[in-house]
């Protein structure tokens, strides 16, 4: 479980990359129960916009699929990713065990030496997962032409594609 900043655009880099079998968006770090996706743009849930990724290691390794976590976004903004800005679009990981942990940690120390400045990514206890709306769910591919999408999705996947050229679909 992997939030940095809006989930459309994780969700959208991710399905870019082969052996990426299933992206879930969702909230999941906040103490609201059930919380719906206006109470959580308001910053006030605790929740952050998060995905779940599932996939294939025999196909993409996981130290592949958190390098490109740090790819897809800025880790040393914090509580916010460009114009998004609250602590739902802030950097963690929430990992369901320790051996997740392990690799998370391991990932944001990699990633503590590709970026200037410091990475700000906190890693959670996972909580409870609350799905995100359906309309949410793979967002770009059903809204290509939707602005944010073009302005800022876009510019993310290009990104990935462009470093994990190897993986991609």
């Amino acid at each position: 479980m992997l939030a940095g900043g809006c989930y459309w655009c994780l969700d959208a880099a991710y399905r870019a990359l082969r052996g990426v079998v299933e992206v879930h968006s969702c909230f999941t770090g906040g103490e609201t129960p059930h919380p719906t996706y206006e109470q959580v743009c308001t910053g006030t849930t605790g929740h952050a916009e998060a995905v779940a990724v599932t996939f294939d290691e025999s196909l993409l390794p996981a130290e592949v699929v958190l390098d490109a976590f740090f790819t897809m976004h800025d880790p040393t903004q914090l509580n916010r990713q460009g114009a998004d800005i609250g602590t739902q679009y802030r950097s963690a990981m929430f990992p369901a065990d320790e051996r997740q942990r392990g690799l998370f940690e391991a990932a944001r120390d990699r990633a503590a030496r590709n970026w200037p400045g410091e990475v700000v990514t906190t890693i959670e206890e996972l909580g409870t997962v609350y799905p995100a709306p359906e309309e949410h769910q793979d967002f770009f591919a059903k809204n290509p032409t939707q602005g944010y999408c073009l302005a800022v999705a876009v510019p993310k996947v290009n990104k990935v594609r462009a470093s994990f050229a190897q993986y991609l679909r």
